[in-house]
């Protein structure tokens, strides 16, 4: 449905806000902003227009659509979001539509609430890094939806992958992706738990030792294939530019990722001089049939089998052309189209995905695979999808989500009348500058067109100011009628760059701790080696590596051991065990002035190792509220010279 507009431009305003104010505001913004590459400046969020003041007052949103994203008390929600943490490093679980924060899952990051990043299992994991940097969270797969079993995230930062266990939600396993920098997009394949793709942003030289430092003609950045059961590097793929966003299609034949900089350029102005860039193909049959026949190489002191593909279209990549900087890639539920948003062009290149076959046999060329080319507006950056055969892009520029129609655009594509209709639906106004986006199983074949949610880099005093770093704003958008309607916004720490949405019967965490992780084989181990049981004993072990180990269990509202003995200086391996068996019940483990505060969640085991300090009386005690005599739960660590 077509919007007035004065509608577009008000529908989602704050009652209590006045247009000029919003509109004074805005214009301010504009004077800052101008789009990269542009020729002009150009307005975010808004055109402006002399009539705006004159506007209608704002409309009020229909009681059925407040109700429709309200969850009342002790309701729960429809949907689990899963939010990328940014900078943070972390994984955030939120309910769609209340968007009430549920949980955030420490990743790279240290989490002094978990003790995450200092307890020995994680902090061997992290490998003494303590940042990150995670943009894309993805579900794993089965016969092309989700199967609850995985959430898959990236670390830019430092060109790692991490696996969360749905069971527990908590990672269970994080690598490094060799001969990588800027690890950015990743996807897994969509039939099964296969592999799992993931793009370097950031060109190096191939065997970045020192050599070729000060030749960019030589760089290159990898395509890399993971094991998403194991987590091993299986193969990887050498091209010659920036790979940004990743997909997969339907059915495990092709992997898909956006790439700028076909200049191979190393400053801003390098790489604006081409017209066009690239999506970039790569045939997972051919490259496996290269590894399996030697047909790689290896670099540096890594002995993952690489594809030398840089250059030239060849049996394991075919790049289509499309405009410039491309950024997103996203593939519709029906498995038909790849969507390739360009940051730097007002369109979206559509790319049919059966044909791409007659493209790697050179049959027709990889531009014939574009079958539609809709301008959806200024600064075009992700798509999702309602399974109703619209698709919603984010605008970044425009600061609007704009709904098409996918059939009217091919038939326009098509077309040389003129006559065709209009794809484009409806624009809606965010507030500000939407990056990422998604919708309710958009990257399913389930999408079910329900929710849509944008998520903007800019809130612009919609919120109580909080100091020189605002928020972002994350908005609800309802897509389940003709027209989207706004439902929600709320601010958000920066800075989730993306998410997922999915129907609440697909996931199933354990409320207890279930004991079958990596973890406790870890604990289980360290156990028999000791001589000792994990949920009964409290012992003191004296290592021949002198590691003393301090075996303890805890029932609210006791520690199974009240006091212990050590020397200054020794090394101590705290391993603690929660014997409560009762949903919420977690314990901690937290040692005054000694830098150790650890999470035991009810059924669990966890642990931590620390040198003893001076000589002294210090108190250990559980930091998390687990009874009416939770202040009591606790005892002394005697520290002798």
């Amino acid at each position: 449905m077509k919007q007035s507009k004065s509608k577009l431009h008000t529908q989602n305003l704050s009652q209590s806000e006045t247009r000029d104010e919003v509109i004074k505001g805005r214009r301010d913004f504009i004077n800052s902003m101008a789009l990269v590459g542009g020729s002009a400046l150009i307005g975010v969020g808004c055109r402006p227009n002399s009539k705006e003041a004159d506007a209608p007052p704002l409309p009020k949103v229909e009681d059925q659509h407040i109700n429709s994203a309200h969850i009342k008390p002790g309701q729960l929600d429809d949907y689990y979001g899963f939010w990328s943490g940014g900078q943070s490093g972390e994984i955030r679980i939120l309910g769609v539509p209340s968007m009430r924060e549920l949980k955030r899952i420490p990743v790279f990051n240290r989490c002094s609430a978990t003790g995450w990043g200092a307890t020995d299992f994680s902090k061997a994991l992290l490998d003494g890094k303590m940042s990150g940097d995670t943009h894309h969270v993805h579900l794993s797969y089965k016969n092309g939806t989700y199967d609850g079993r995985y959430v898959f995230v990236n670390d830019k930062a430092s060109a790692r992958l991490a696996r969360v266990n749905c069971d527990t939600m908590e990672v269970d396993r994080i690598i490094s992706i060799p001969n990588s920098q800027g690890t950015h997009g990743i996807f897994p394949q969509r039939h099964k738990t296969g592999y799992v793709f993931c793009n370097a942003e950031f060109r190096t030289p191939p065997i970045n030792d020192g050599r070729d430092m000060n030749t960019p003609s030589r760089y290159g950045s990898m395509h890399t294939a993971v094991d998403g059961e194991t987590m091993q590097v299986k193969w990887q793929v050498l091209i010659e530019g920036n790979l940004d966003l990743c997909a997969t299609d339907y059915e495990g034949k092709y992997s898909f990722a956006t790439c700028y900089n076909s200049e191979g350029g190393v400053t801003l102005e390098q790489m604006m001089g081409a017209d066009q860039d690239h999506l970039y193909v790569f045939n997972i049959k051919n490259c496996e049939r290269a590894v399996a026949e030697k047909k790689t190489i290896t670099l540096g002191d890594s002995q993952i089998p690489v594809i030398d593909a840089r250059g030239k279209d060849s049996p394991y990549v075919m790049r289509v052309p499309v405009p410039k900087s491309p950024h997103g890639v996203n593939v519709s539920p029906d498995g038909k189209y790849a969507m390739c948003a360009g940051k730097l062009s007002p369109t979206v290149s559509v790319i049919k995905i059966d044909i791409l076959a007659a493209a790697f046999a050179k049959k027709i060329s990889p531009r014939d695979c574009v079958v539609a080319e809709p301008e959806v507006g200024l600064g075009p950056l992700h798509t999702a999808f309602d399974g109703k055969g619209n698709a919603y892009t984010s605008i970044f520029i425009d600061s609007v989500m704009t709904k098409w129609n996918i059939d009217k655009a091919i038939t326009a594509y098509k077309s040389s009348d003129g006559k065709t209709p209009n794809p484009i639906v409806q624009k809606l106004d965010v507030h500000y500058q939407v990056g990422h986006t998604n919708a309710s199983m958009s990257e399913t074949k389930d999408a079910d067109g329900r929710w849509l949610i944008a998520l903007c880099k800019f809130s612009k005093d919609r919120y109580l100011n909080v100091g020189p770093l605002h928020n972002e704003n994350d908005q609800l958008i309802d897509i389940s009628g003709d027209e989207m309607k706004m439902m929600h916004d709320g601010p958000t720490f920066p800075e989730p760059h993306d998410c997922v949405i999915v129907a609440k019967d697909l996931i199933h965490p354990s409320k207890i701790q279930s004991r079958r992780t990596p973890r406790f084989r870890m604990y289980e181990a360290w156990a028999k080696e000791d001589g000792v049981n994990l949920m009964k004993d409290n012992k003191v072990i004296r290592r021949k590596d002198g590691v003393v180990r301090i075996y303890m269990t805890s029932r609210a509202p006791n520690f199974g051991m009240r006091d212990f003995k050590v020397k200054t200086g020794e090394t101590l391996q705290i391993i603690l065990t929660n014997q409560d068996n009762v949903e919420d019940l977690s314990h901690g483990f937290c040692v005054s002035l000694h830098d150790v505060n650890f999470l035991v969640n009810a059924n669990d085991t966890n642990s931590m190792t620390f040198k003893a300090g001076k000589p002294g009386v210090y108190w250990y005690y559980c930091p998390w509220f687990c009874h009416a005599l939770h202040l009591e739960m606790r005892g002394r660590m005697f520290v002798e010279g």
